[in-house]
């Protein structure tokens, strides 16, 4: 089993590493099209002359903006949904911190940190840039809606997307898709104020630039999405390796499912990182269709659920990672 789990976390952190490496293309293709719009660069007797200063500018930019959420994406994201450390003041919180430590020894990992966020709506986030510097942040819905099995499933779910460093990756997918919206803005506005200046084939190299002005914002969106779903279900499936218990988990699905309540305090910015978006009631959740799902956050949850009942009935020999990854 541990053999197997480590194997899908060891691909995840490669497909982590080339997501990272396309976002930082992307940067690299814009501000090559803001070298070419301002004429820093240009073709000369079929050759490119000039220094690519814009491009080498838009890299660091989005290695500062990286290297900007990996210190403090973390506080940034809590203060954002105003969160603040959970204490055990009352029972229900007590029994919120006690599961947290649980999963924590479950997980082999050091103390975390919870948060609390008062909303209505039960749900729950991860965020951080590593196990020692990480946090768990529940809403007081789920505090008062859910039972000690089914904040075992949730916070095992959380504690996964800690172990496995997805609170890193999307804390800088969402800063990086930012910087990505905003520079093609420049290439945008910079080939509009050009109109003029380029003839013939210079015209056609303008429309290229341009397409990749508004494609990027959207690629990059996209490829964030589907880094999200996939590691939703990576998730749930270890957060029954830390349970033992498919049902407890499942159980949390099914009651969440039951729910229509957005988190007030919820962004766009944010939504990837709960366990089931914030922002979209449960018949949005629950499309099935290729459109739907190529622009959600999360995959449907009555899919999640499916694939948690056929762990638990699966043979004690096979891992939940190995059983998430070939469903």
């Amino acid at each position: 089993m541990a053999a197997d789990f480590w194997a899908q976390e060891r691909a995840n952190r490669r497909q982590t590493l080339i997501l990272v490496a396309v976002f930082l293309a992307l940067y690299c293709a814009l501000g090559l099209g803001l070298d070419l719009l301002t004429g820093a660069l240009r073709f000369s007797n079929g050759a490119l002359v000039g220094f690519p200063v814009l491009t080498l500018a838009a890299l660091i930019v989005g290695l500062v903006q990286a290297s900007l959420s990996y210190y403090g994406g973390a506080a940034l994201v809590l203060a954002s949904v105003h969160a603040r450390p959970l204490t055990p003041d009352t029972d229900r919180h007590r029994m919120v911190l006690d599961v947290i430590q649980e999963m924590t020894v479950a997980a082999r990992m050091p103390p975390i940190k919870a948060y609390v966020m008062p909303d209505p709506a039960p749900n729950a986030f991860a965020t951080g840039r590593d196990p020692a510097h990480s946090y768990i942040c529940v809403t007081q819905g789920l505090i008062d809606q859910m039972d000690r099995e089914e904040l075992q499933g949730v916070i095992g779910h959380e504690m996964a997307h800690i172990r496995n460093y997805d609170i890193r990756t999307m804390m800088m997918i969402a800063v990086l898709i930012g910087g990505i919206a905003l520079l093609s803005d420049f290439v945008y506005w910079g080939r509009v104020g050009n109109d003029d200046r380029d003839e013939g084939g210079g015209n056609l190299l303008a429309i290229a630039v341009i397409i990749l002005a508004v494609l990027a914002p959207i690629l990059s969106q996209l490829l964030a999405m589907a880094v999200s779903r996939q590691r939703e279900y990576l998730a749930d499936a270890s957060s029954v390796e830390f349970t033992r218990n498919p049902r407890a988990l499942t159980r949390a699905l099914e009651h969440l499912a039951a729910i229509e309540a957005p988190v007030k305090n919820a962004s766009r910015g944010t939504a990837h990182l709960f366990i089931i978006n914030p922002l979209e009631g449960v018949n949005q959740q629950d499309d099935e269709g290729w459109l739907d799902n190529l622009l959600s956050t999360h995959p449907p949850l009555q899919k999640r659920i499916a694939r948690l009942r056929a762990m638990g009935g699966a043979t004690a020999s096979s891992s939940p990672a190995t059983q998430a990854s070939s469903l």
